[in-house]
């Protein structure tokens, strides 16, 4: 086994059982702590995969600015006034879980077809091919996105004032 292949099952491993972290906690803030952490082990294997623009993008956007968006919304709601409703949100949890494991099943039985997978262009993971991309074919959904994190910003500070 190479070293490359030593050192992914490592960081993939590292990224299961942050994740893990993620979900059994009960104090939320150990759980954004634990996302945090496996939101940077995803960023370091972009790296293995030489795409360096899209770790540093993975550390800055997601481990960065939407983890302290999600410890200000989290710390704006009240943790403990969410406590009332656990087995609501294990059943949407387990559901959502199953759905996951039926997709990875059906891509453990996926088969490739026999010309196997194009070649990566030289540019992945570079500035502009990544700009390229986001602001041409990904124009749409990228806005999407943003309306939608302003949207939860709003709807968490009009929860928060409404409870206070």
């Amino acid at each position: 086994m190479s070293g490359d292949m030593i050192l992914f099952f490592i960081l993939a491993s590292l990224s299961v059982i942050f994740s893990l972290l993620v979900i059994f906690p009960r104090n939320v803030v150990h759980s954004a702590m634990a996302l945090a952490a496996t939101l940077f082990f995803v960023a370091v294997l972009f790296l293995t995969l030489d795409a360096p623009m899209l770790a540093i993008l993975q550390v800055l956007v997601y481990a960065g600015a939407i983890m302290i968006l999600f410890l200000f919304v989290i710390m704006l709601l009240n943790p403990a006034a969410l406590e009332g409703r656990r087995i609501a949100w294990w059943t949407l949890g387990s559901l959502a879980a199953v759905a996951l494991l039926l997709e990875l099943v059906s891509l453990f039985f996926y088969r490739p077809s026999p010309s196997g997978q194009p070649p990566v262009a030289a540019a992945f993971g570079g500035p502009e091919t990544l700009a390229q991309s986001l602001f041409t074919d990904f124009a749409l959904p990228f806005e999407i996105a943003s309306v939608l994190l302003l949207v939860a910003i709003i709807g968490a500070v009009a929860l928060a004032k409404r409870e206070g």
